[in-house]
């Protein structure tokens, strides 16, 4: 009886998985993070140009939207696709 001498490698199983961070997942944390950056830029923006009340304003409102359209948007799915309703009547175009 030999015996083969085979390297073994540790197997790293979450690869299946999609990339999560604080609970954001996928192509969400590139939304989340353009959400963020938009927010701070119109801060700034609007601290510049009328005053620190206007720019707190921009910030807290454009990162209300953007997190809940990205908490609506992952809810729906990570590979959510267009689902269209009714019915439909395919004709075929050339005879067989």
């Amino acid at each position: 009886m030999t015996e083969d001498k085979y390297t073994s490698y540790p197997l790293f199983r979450g690869l299946q998985r999609p990339l999560e961070f604080m609970g954001i997942q996928g192509r969400y944390i590139y939304w989340a993070a353009a959400t963020v950056g938009a927010a701070i830029l119109g801060f700034i923006i609007g601290y510049c140009i009328l005053g620190f009340l206007t720019g707190l304003i921009i910030l807290v409102s454009s990162l209300g939207v953007g997190a809940a359209l990205v908490m609506v948007k992952q809810r729906r799915g990570l590979h959510s696709k267009k689902s269209d309703k009714g019915v439909f009547i395919y004709s075929r175009s050339t005879n067989l």
